[in-house]
């Protein structure tokens, strides 16, 4: 494994509500020396979750709700941040319940995801949710999630719905299409 370079200087170049701009002066062990800079997490610091809430043995539920990034209403998975005294699986059944109005009688942590390992410090935690209920609570979104669902067997077809371009919310979908394939509980 490669030796991790020394960090000779970090400090906050910009900050706002929800991140922080750090720069870092590093040294490789091969001596060069690089400036490189990160989005750094300004939010719960307990972490986030992403649900693959199954339907039935093949329907994953989508929530579509409205992103600031993209300036657009986007479809992908219930999603949102771990609270203090949570713990992943606590906070994945929340934001299931606040996003999509169901609860799941059995949660599974399947890991971690990062986005842009690059340049961003963030991860989110992938858990699969089954056995789901009807159950509402409220949440801190502006207004109301419009809920929807996607064939496992159909992942291909979801990108070519208008409003989808999660990545994470697709690799979780295959992680979990091919799980459940590995254990025999999910087969074409």
């Amino acid at each position: 494994m490669p030796q991790k370079p020394d960090i000779l200087d970090a400090r906050i170049v910009a900050k706002s509500r929800l991140f922080t701009v750090e720069q870092m002066q590093l040294r490789f062990s091969n001596g060069t020396e690089r400036t490189y800079e990160r989005l750094v997490s300004s939010g719960s610091g307990y972490g986030a979750v992403m649900v693959v809430a199954l339907k039935d043995a093949r329907t994953a539920l989508l929530i579509e709700e409205y992103c600031g990034g993209t300036q657009e209403y986007e479809l992908s998975l219930p999603k949102g941040l771990v609270e203090p005294g949570e713990d992943v699986l606590d906070a994945a059944n929340r934001e299931l319940m606040e996003e999509a109005g169901f609860g799941a009688r059995q949660l599974e942590l399947l890991g971690k995801l990062s986005l842009s390992p690059g340049y961003m410090s963030q991860s989110i935690s992938v858990v699969l949710a089954r056995d789901l209920y009807e159950k509402r609570l409220p949440g801190d979104e502006p207004e109301p999630i419009r809920v929807d669902s996607v064939d496992l067997y159909d992942l291909s077809g979801l990108m070519s719905r208008p409003g989808f371009s999660e990545g994470r919310a697709l690799a979780a979908l295959y992680l979990v299409r091919d799980l459940l394939e590995q254990r025999g509980e999910l087969s074409r």
